[in-house]
């Protein structure tokens, strides 16, 4: 049995046997990286936004409520290849960003995160999934973060609206569902819980952590091996860690539809999520994740009466693409 846990989180390719159950129905979740092999996903990051708030009361007393709706979507097509495996350590793997596109009901056409398209970096990463060094990630999120900014300052630096935070999203926190399992070795029985964080990406410049609870709630065949359906469920997180990435730095004002809002604070946010996890492969084969975060914010310019509230429905899917 000790042969069989360290071998298979030594990340190389084990035989079919060492992926039955380990003792009283647990699984091991790794993930394997095989020399050569370049797997290719497909992510969507798509947000429904509606503002509504009440207007000043009239004369008589009475105001009336107004409400706006505009939606966002990001889809994003990322690679990854084992450029250096480690079987007792960390391995390289280098993500090309094959293609970036963004779309909008309302605002600008263009979006800075489509300057992610053509380029890579290499992140270095353990047989549990866990990332271990984002460096490289880290700075290119830095460096298309200054491009989001207007060249001209002669109106001080003005943020244009971008959706950098679901690249985040998607990559910084790739394998979660098995990277945030605290004893990996030990297998998981269906029925078994954990914790994690994720982030929350929105439209305006918040730092939001949403809580989430793994649940491995059954394992099935697939046709490419077995599959661990991993249910997930969400809640307001009280903080975000410290070294999440910042794309922005220094003072700023925002420019589009949320600039005339501030104050931002989180009323609720609920979600589910499912994930499916290829046993045998030892990868992701696809997952979803949705939520409904509620928040109230304040005017810049404060009009007596009006209640600022925002509701985002947010969606974010990865999918496995075929060879």
């Amino acid at each position: 049995m000790t042969v069989v846990v360290l071998t298979a989180l030594a990340g190389c390719e084990p035989a079919a046997w060492q992926k039955q159950p380990l003792g009283k129905e647990k699984y091991l979740l790794t993930i394997d990286f095989r020399a050569s092999q370049t797997l290719r996903y497909k992510f969507v990051s798509s947000r429904e936004m509606t503002v509504g708030w009440d207007a000043p009361k009239n004369a008589f007393g009475s105001g009336r409520r107004t409400e706006n709706k505009s939606s966002e979507s990001v889809e994003m097509v990322v690679s990854y290849t084992p450029v250096e495996i480690d079987p007792y350590g960390l391995t390289t793997i280098r993500a090309a960003c094959e293609s970036v596109k963004v779309t909008r009901s309302r605002g600008p056409r263009q979006d800075v995160v489509e300057s992610f398209a053509g380029r890579t970096f290499e992140l270095a990463v353990g047989p549990t999934g866990r990332i271990e060094d984002y460096s490289q990630l880290d700075e290119l999120i830095k460096e298309i973060g200054e491009k989001a900014f207007r060249t001209s300052t002669e109106h001080g630096r003005i943020k244009e609206p971008d959706m950098i935070n679901d690249f985040v999203a998607t990559q910084w926190f790739l394998w979660d569902a098995v990277s945030s399992i605290e004893e990996p070795a030990k297998g998981v029985a269906v029925g078994q819980s954990w914790r994690s964080k994720l982030s929350v990406p929105t439209p305006m410049v918040m730092r939001k952590a949403r809580d989430v609870t793994y649940t491995l709630d059954e394992v099935r065949p697939g046709e490419n091996g077995q599959l661990a359906v991993i249910d997930s469920s969400y809640r307001p997180a009280d903080s975000a860690p410290r070294q999440w990435p910042i794309p922005y730095s220094g003072t700023f004002q925002v420019a589009g539809a949320f600039g005339f809002y501030g104050n931002y604070q989180v009323l609720d946010l609920q979600g589910q999520g499912q994930e499916l996890f290829n046993i045998d492969a030892g990868r992701t084969e696809e997952y979803s994740q949705h939520y409904q975060m509620r928040l109230k914010a304040s005017l810049l310019f404060p009009l007596p009466g009006a209640s600022p509230r925002i509701t985002i429905d947010q969606n974010i899917t990865m999918r496995l693409l075929e060879d």
